[in-house]
């Protein structure tokens, strides 16, 4: 299992300022559209996530139970996550759902023979069935949404598990009410600027609080959410069906 590592007072104040100043110089880049922001970037996509989560991706499957058959990965991009989710569950089948068809092509070149059946499309409005799923994974996909926009989602991925299933979510999560506070004002003046419609996504991240998620995925319908690992702002969340 991974170690965790919460922020010091010093750590969080500094991560503010930081954050402050970047968010600052952006004031005047143009927004991105969330498919054609991955799809510019596929080159650089493993790389850089590789990078920044690493050692999660390959320590993710510790984070679920002996015995899973089924998965349903939403954003599943290039698969990162499943290397270590077929080392452990060699005949796991997963579903993988993800809007770039660029990266699902990348995902399908990497898994040849393994159960994977890949959906092109938008999580939020896909049907996901009921009662179909011993597990659920996101990772590092759902903090570009606001709260409002996730409950829908998560009222669907609560229905799409069987009984005694569950879900796990590795994600960016904000250090304290003022990060979340400014990440939204950063995406409603981008997104005022760019003239995008609300329908359309963009790619600007919109963490909530650890204490936000957990409220959030419980009026969804999901018990005992709790934190498995935190390491600044990335957190492993579980909660079960």
């Amino acid at each position: 299992m991974l170690k965790n590592h919460k922020r010091t007072e010093e750590e969080k104040a500094q991560y503010l300022a930081e954050l402050r100043a970047w968010i600052e110089s952006q004031r005047d880049v143009p927004a991105e559209e969330m498919a054609s922001f991955f799809a510019a970037r596929l080159d650089t996509y493993e790389d850089v996530h590789l990078g920044n989560w690493g050692d999660v991706y390959e320590a993710i499957a510790d984070y679920f139970d002996e015995g899973l058959t089924s998965l349903l990965d939403i954003g599943c991009g290039t698969g990162l996550e499943l290397r270590a989710m077929f080392r452990r569950f060699p005949n796991l089948h997963v579903t993988g759902v993800d809007l770039s068809p660029d990266m699902l092509g990348k995902l399908q070149e990497a898994y040849q023979g393994r159960g994977i059946e890949l959906i092109q499309g938008d999580y939020f409005q896909l049907p996901l069935g009921e009662a179909r799923f011993d597990a659920v994974l996101s990772f590092e996909t759902l903090h570009h949404f606001k709260y409002e926009k996730k409950l829908g989602l998560y009222q669907k991925l609560y229905k799409a598990l069987r009984p005694g299933g569950y879900y796990v979510e590795c994600d960016y999560m904000a250090c304290c009410p003022e990060e979340e506070a400014m990440c939204r004002a950063h995406l409603e003046e981008k997104r005022k600027k760019s003239g995008l419609p609300e329908s359309q996504f963009i790619h600007i991240d919109t963490p909530l609080t650890l204490a936000r998620q957990i409220e959030l995925l419980e009026k969804a319908g999901f018990a005992q959410v709790r934190a498995l690992y935190e390491n600044g702002g990335t957190v492993i969340l579980r909660g079960e069906r």
